[in-house]
């Protein structure tokens, strides 16, 4: 009898937790998420990651994401995208031609996901370690023809009214530009906070942007922790009952595969790894953020080696200083995360957010 007694109560328990994993996990499926961060790695492929994991002696960022899948990045012009075609396929839904930023293949304008999350009340906010008028930011800011256009990307940022957070380089472009104006001053007139440095931010309900460089910021790691710790600035910000989109761009992933410097490759995978963990961190108390991780596209034809054909040390192999057309991951967290799974097109990317998000 005794033993009866113990096996029932070993079978309710047991019944009990199937059900709280069953109502959990069908939570989880069907929740719908107030904040979305998006990053991109720019030129990230699966080597990229690898070449992060193969080189730390930690679980990385990347081993805490329970779902992962890939993308296909081709644009409408060419097997080989782009980071403007990549970025805006990602952004706003539609495949366009390489060098377009915000726009269909017939050059028509179509707003991006930060456009429509600010459009239904949410703060938002893009990060990077370009200039903010670069091909990745611009494709989610800006809509242009050519992503070369870097004065008029800048003009059409600061005449922007629903962004909150912009925080990178490229502040020549504002300042010393063909047309003689003065874009951050008229920028501070329109209710803007212009700063050199995140230290300086006094203000977080106010729009806000740091430009701490000319151009492009100094690669990693010279430029130190400044990733990781405007992202965690940028939440910090943008945080409110009405839920925020924040991109972060890993932009100098890229850079390193155009150099074919596996070293600084490795740095920038490091830095960006860091700014994954403020992002996860952020969500796993939040609960109610989804944390979605892809790339534009691969640089550099990456592949990690055995040149002895021995299988005793291994090389990093680059077979171009141009972008391939492999598939790129993607690591999905939080509500309705599992949907990230699979190979899916860069395109489906914005579609399954905007449903998770809506």
């Amino acid at each position: 009898m005794r033993i009866r007694k113990v096996l029932s109560v070993l079978i309710i328990a047991a019944a009990i937790f199937s059900s709280s994993c069953c109502s959990n996990n069908e939570k989880q499926s069907t929740q719908k998420a107030k904040n979305v961060i998006l990053l991109i790695g720019d030129g990230m492929g699966p080597a990229q990651v690898y070449s992060l994991i193969m080189t730390s002696h930690e679980k990385t960022a990347f081993q805490r994401f329970p779902y992962s899948g890939f993308s296909i990045t081709k644009s409408a012009s060419n097997e080989i995208t782009d980071s403007a075609a990549g970025g805006s396929a990602v952004a706003n839904g539609n495949k366009t031609k390489n060098y377009m930023v915000g726009m269909t293949s017939d050059s028509i304008p179509v707003p991006s996901m930060l456009d429509i999350f600010a459009e239904q009340g949410k703060k938002t906010g893009v990060v990077v370690t370009c200039a903010v008028t670069h091909a990745t930011p611009a494709s989610f800011i800006a809509h242009n023809i050519n992503r070369k256009n870097n004065e008029e990307i800048a003009l059409e940022i600061s005449n922007r009214e629903n962004l909150n957070v912009l925080f990178g380089g490229g502040k020549k472009y504002f300042t010393e530009r063909k047309d003689k104006q003065d874009l951050l001053n008229k920028m501070w007139d329109n209710g803007w906070n212009i700063y050199d440095s995140l230290s300086q931010i006094e203000d977080n309900n106010a729009k806000t942007m740091v430009l701490t460089c000319n151009k492009h910021m100094v690669k990693a790691p010279d430029r130190g922790d400044f990733l990781p710790k405007a992202t965690a600035k940028a939440i910090e910000m943008l945080d409110n009952e009405k839920g925020f989109f924040l991109m972060i761009e890993g932009s100098q992933i890229d850079f390193a595969g155009h150099a074919n410097d596996s070293a600084t490759l490795v740095e920038e995978m490091r830095d960006f790894n860091n700014t994954l963990n403020v992002v996860l961190d952020f969500a796993e108390k939040d609960g109610n953020t989804l944390v979605v991780v892809t790339a534009d596209h691969e640089t550099g034809g990456l592949t990690l080696i055995d040149p002895d054909r021995k299988y005793t040390r291994t090389d990093f192999k680059f077979s171009t200083t141009s972008h391939s057309a492999v598939f790129v991951p993607v690591f999905a967290y939080g509500p309705q995360a599992a949907r990230f799974s699979g190979i899916q097109d860069n395109t489906e990317i914005f579609n399954k957010i905007m449903t998770i998000a809506n």
